[in-house]
């Protein structure tokens, strides 16, 4: 299928390049050549990154220890090979977003075909170029497994970049999945889908109170919360106290954090406005109560029980639901397969295992300490991006 769109642009590689991509041999899951790109890409990144976190993040995820680490995760690698095409559809609003998801596909032995994010980002921008750089220099191998490209919301363009994958990746929540359906798969077509999630976190108030380092404390929830402005899937939304002395480890906690934000943190007055309509709501509608807090950078709303349509209320800016529970089981709720991540605090991971042992939730695919909530890794929402986005080949 041409792919001779007015509002298509190619950031990296061609229309040329991106139709002959079906012609590539699939490379092996954690080819040398793609480590070795990811690395020196590492490399370039954290020489510019200055000032962007994000990147800085990447960069330090790719760097070639790591990836060797990764690869000790699979032990059928010499049987897999890439499945050819991976058409990856990243969120709008998520600058490096998109740099993971192909790394994954590249990792995995594919070629990659990446919308970026329709917003303008120094970031993208930044990694980008750098791509671009080393395709031109040391890497022209891998150039023609790598196109990136910009387009609005046109399905006729979705249509042609489907039909040219064998796999196809989609990042942006439930509204964009069901848009990006509309444009059929080739039959033999796998895709993965990252849909609207929530995430909560549980925190042992005894553990906390006997914490040295506090202060790090509420840098780590930062990072899980504030960085994204709860924007992200993985950014807690409800707070589960667990333990004695839960009322004070609670007013300690919210102390320090709000030490941190009165330096770090800038509400703009439509946030605040946002945050206090979302109370109205769930005040309306549910029992709870508003805790006390000198502003309006925290709000927490005390629960009486936990509800399984809770996070119909949620909102981002600093809205928090807080609850205290007798024992780990009672958030079973929440844990429905909307429920992504759980982060933690003094608990131990015999603790968290036997509860899903147990318990046996239908969500929380990833349990990780405070302040990792955003930490990537290959296996995301439950999916392993190496297996899924490879084949296995059985020889009897």
């Amino acid at each position: 299928m041409p792919l001779n769109f007015n509002d298509l642009q190619f950031v990296i590689g061609s229309a040329d390049r991106a139709v002959a991509m079906s012609l590539l041999k699939p490379l092996p899951p954690f080819a040398d050549e793609v480590i070795e790109f990811l690395n020196a890409l590492s490399k370039e990144l954290m020489k510019k990154s200055r000032g962007f976190s994000d990147v800085a993040t990447f960069a330090f995820w790719c760097r070639k220890p790591a990836l060797l680490q990764e690869k000790k995760s699979y032990d059928d690698l010499a049987s897999r090979l890439g499945r050819g095409v991976i058409f990856h559809s990243t969120p709008s609003n998520v600058a490096v977003n998109f740099a993971f998801s192909f790394a994954a596909g590249l990792l995995a032995g594919n070629a990659n075909i990446v919308r970026l994010p329709g917003k303008e980002f120094a970031q993208v921008d930044l990694i980008c170029a750098v791509i671009n750089e080393l395709l031109q220099q040391d890497f022209q191998n891998l150039a023609p497994y790598i196109c990136m490209v910009k387009y609005p919301p046109h399905k006729e363009i979705s249509d042609a970049f489907s039909a040219l994958c064998n796999g196809r990746v989609v990042w942006g929540g439930d509204e964009t999945i069901a848009r990006m359906r509309l444009s059929p798969l080739p039959p033999r077509a796998v895709e993965i889908t990252f849909a609207d999630r929530h995430s909560l976190q549980v925190i042992n108030a005894e553990a906390y109170l006997q914490a040295d380092n506090k202060e790090r404390l509420a840098q780590d929830f930062y990072n899980d919360t504030y960085l994204s402005d709860q924007n992200a899937c993985t950014s807690p939304r409800i707070i589960i106290w667990l333990g004695n002395k839960t009322e004070t480890a609670r007013e300690i906690f919210w102390q320090k954090l709000h030490l941190l934000l009165k330096d770090k943190y800038n509400l703009a007055p439509v946030q605040a406005v946002g945050k206090l309509s979302a109370f109205y709501k769930a005040a309306a509608e549910k029992p709870l109560r508003l805790c006390a807090s000198p502003d309006n950078l925290i709000m927490r709303l005390e629960l009486e029980r936990l509800d399984e349509d809770l996070m119909d209320y949620k909102y981002n800016s600093g809205f928090f639901f807080e609850y205290q529970a007798e024992n780990l089981a009672e958030i079973l709720p929440l844990a429905s397969v909307k429920c992504q991540t759980l982060t933690y605090f003094g608990l131990e991971k015999e603790q968290l295992a036997e509860f899903f042992k147990t318990v046996r939730p239908h969500g929380i695919d990833r349990a990780v300490p405070m302040g990792k909530s955003m930490d990537f890794t290959l296996v995301w929402d439950g999916y392993d991006l190496i297996r899924e986005l490879s084949r296995k080949i059985s020889i009897l």
